[in-house]
């Protein structure tokens, strides 16, 4: 590429044709008549400086890239065709940025040919501050910031002029002759003391006052503090900072966010660097190593039973385990597991032998993440129940029998509200326990069957009342079954109340189909009638779902806490009277 520039009053060559005379290459050239506002500003063309203010630019024919670049000013770039022997316009007008650039301030001098660019701590048209005119005289002045600085002076239509480290300190004038770079001086400049904050740009006449500003940098962390595995977002921004950096992020925009996900504590350092000097923030992101784990097992005790070869009972339990932060897990004794999660178990002792079973299972969470955190947590799972001989075979018919052997009773306003596992006296808990041993042989022939509890009051309370006492009679039979061994899906609870209950004629009946009562006994119901009336009437009933067959209602007459059952008040003795 060959380009030329003309001045308003004038032409100059910017690029010497060897081989071409200028006549022939200035008449296949096309033009481009550039206007610039503020007039000062600086003119590129593919990168080349050009020099200051409007002008006339000749150029190949093709595709060029124009920029105007004036310090204190919004840089102006765009494509432009140049077409032979054709001749185009432009009007560019430049945006001032707005705000002063802060004190104190130190100066740079140049002196040497008029016209070059001078970039400040880069090579590229983003560090551009102005020409080598706008440096010198006393009208003209370059202020910068105090500080360490790399000067570039690109000439105009040619390569680099000068480049080198300058330093600048408060109030003093650094004079950098370009011919002689060697005699470089500094000196005090007392009129910097007298300088506040000054506008970027500034131009009347023939005096030029270019002010450069230190950039700004501020990086702050979304969270201080994070898990290991977490990310927490990065928020930067700067200003007078062509080149933004982030250590371990690498080149960044002006301004903007990005997550981050570092694997131990980290300090992110933004470096912001500008013609005006290089400015750095921090922001430190600490990352938790440790893991706080847990392990669960509930409910915490589990019962097993088991007779001869086969498991009557197996209760089960649910691991529960969390370990947030970390990146791999392992739950002794199955191996690899998510790090939380939830896991069903149904132990099985180590013990075969014969007799009762009293064992603790220990279950390990081991956790650990990328950081190099590490958690080891434990949780125990108590087993009992028994391992039992086999027992005979019993026939269904034999089960069916037993099942319907007896009704189950109750003393008078029992159990209570208060004290809803109370009221099953001794002889009727056994009776209870025969009720649930044989019903899980059962079980093993019909696992559909059910056993059905229709519960019952004597006549006396409310209809309500009594209702929500006949509740409380199924749900205490109904949970002490439960309590041994048989699921409460295989139970039905019928709380009737006092409906149905026996009348005389039926006690009597019963009475005397009862092979368990001696004659003694029938006399003494039949004086007491409506006492042990009320008392066949305490009672849950067990109905067998699969035959429809009832528990006889023989009453307990003979059993050892009949007096419990009755209700009866304990006994006193009366003093005789001493005879006179």
């Amino acid at each position: 590429m060959r380009i030329f520039r003309q001045v308003l009053y004038g032409s100059v060559m910017c690029f010497l044709v060897l081989l071409l005379g200028a006549t022939a290459l200035l008449a296949k050239c096309g033009h481009l008549k550039l206007l610039v506002t503020p007039k000062q500003a600086y003119v590129f063309v593919d990168g080349v400086p050009l020099g200051p203010g409007s002008r006339v630019i000749w150029a190949e024919p093709g595709e060029h890239t124009l920029a105007v670049y004036n310090y204190g000013y919004k840089p102006y770039t765009a494509k432009f065709t140049a077409e032979s022997g054709k001749t185009s316009s432009l009007s560019v007008a430049l945006e001032a940025i707005a705000g002063n650039a802060p004190a104190p301030w130190g100066r740079i001098e140049l002196k040497g040919p008029v016209g070059g660019a001078v970039l400040l701590n880069g090579t590229t048209l983003d560090f551009f501050v102005g020409n080598v005119g706008e440096s010198t005289g006393g009208k003209r002045r370059l202020l910068v910031p105090p500080g360490d600085y790399q000067l570039t002076v690109l000439g105009c239509c040619s390569g680099t002029v000068y480049s080198g480290p300058i330093t600048v300190g408060e109030n003093q004038a650094t004079i950098v002759p370009l011919p002689n770079p060697a005699g470089k001086t500094t000196g005090d400049w007392p009129e910097g003391k007298s300088l506040g904050a000054l506008p970027r740009f500034q131009a009347s006449g023939a005096s030029v006052t270019v002010a450069v500003a230190k950039p700004t940098a501020q990086v702050t962390a979304a969270s201080a503090t994070i898990d290991c595995g977490a990310s927490t977002q990065l928020n930067w921004s700067t200003t007078d900072a062509p080149k933004v950096e982030l250590s371990g992020v690498g080149p960044l925009a002006a301004s903007g966010q990005q997550s981050v996900q570092p694997s131990q504590t980290t300090d992110y350092k933004l470096t912001a660097t500008g013609p005006g000097g290089v400015t750095t923030a921090d922001a430190t992101v600490n990352v938790a190593t440790n893991i706080q784990s847990t392990l669960s097992a509930e409910p915490a005790e589990v019962r097993y039973h088991k007779v001869g070869d086969q498991v009557q009972e197996q209760g089960s339990a649910t691991l529960t385990w969390s370990a947030p932060g970390a990146a791999t897990a392992s739950l002794d004794p199955f191996g690899s597991v998510a790090p939380s999660g939830n896991r069903t178990v149904q132990p099985v002792p180590s013990k075969t032998e014969i007799g009762p079973v009293d064992e603790t299972i220990t279950y390990t969470l081991r956790s650990s993440n990328a950081c190099g955190g590490s958690d080891t947590k434990t949780a125990s799972l108590h087993v009992v129940g028994s391992i039992d001989a086999a027992r005979p075979a019993v026939s269904e018919t034999t089960l069916v029998t037993r099942l319907t052997l007896n009704s189950i009773y109750f003393p008078y306003d029992l159990p209570r509200t208060s004290e809803p596992q109370g009221g099953l006296v001794p002889s009727q808990s056994a009776r209870a326990s025969e009720v649930s041993d044989n019903f899980k042989q059962y079980l093993q022939i019909h696992p559909e069957a059910h056993l059905i509890l229709e519960a019952h009051c004597d006549h006396r309370g409310s209809v309500e009342y009594n209702k929500k006492l006949s509740e409380r009679r199924a749900d205490r039979v109904k949970n002490f079954l439960v309590e041994n061994g048989i699921p409460a899906a295989s139970i039905e609870t019928h709380p009737l109340g006092k409906e149905d209950n026996l009348k005389n004629k039926d006690i009597l009946e019963l009475l005397d189909q009862n092979p368990n009562v001696t004659p003694e006994e029938k006399t003494r119901v039949r004086r007491n009638l409506t006492v042990f009336r009320m008392a066949n009437n305490r009672r849950v009933d067990v109905r067998l779902s699969t035959t429809g067959q009832t528990s006889h209602r023989y009453y307990p007459y003979n059993s050892d806490d009949l007096k419990v059952l009755l209700g009866e008040p304990k006994a006193t003795t009366k003093k005789t009277p001493a005879k006179k």
